[in-house]
């Protein structure tokens, strides 16, 4: 899955986390000062995007300067190994 791609998977599961609409999101946006999320959102965002994507997330893998900005998370999702499959309906 390229850039593009996981930026708007990524901004799907930011709006179902924070329960509204997350627009104008940049690889700059910043997760926990911009958008406000917390441990307990980066959790539900990341099973977010294992069910959108189909990835395996493996808590000992984790990094919080993985969650820094939306450029991050990009780049840690495309790190993963299903992360380059195709997304299934």
């Amino acid at each position: 899955m390229d850039r593009q791609h996981l930026m708007k998977a990524a901004g799907a599961a930011l709006s179902e986390v924070l329960e509204r609409e997350v627009t104008g999101l940049t690889e700059a946006t910043r997760l926990f000062e911009d958008l406000h999320l917390d441990s307990t959102s980066v959790l539900e965002l990341l099973m977010a995007l294992e069910d959108a994507m189909g990835l395996e997330v493996d808590p000992e893998d984790l990094d919080m300067d993985d969650f820094a900005t939306v450029g991050t998370l990009l780049t840690y999702l495309e790190s993963q190994p299903d992360a380059t499959a195709p997304t299934t309906p």
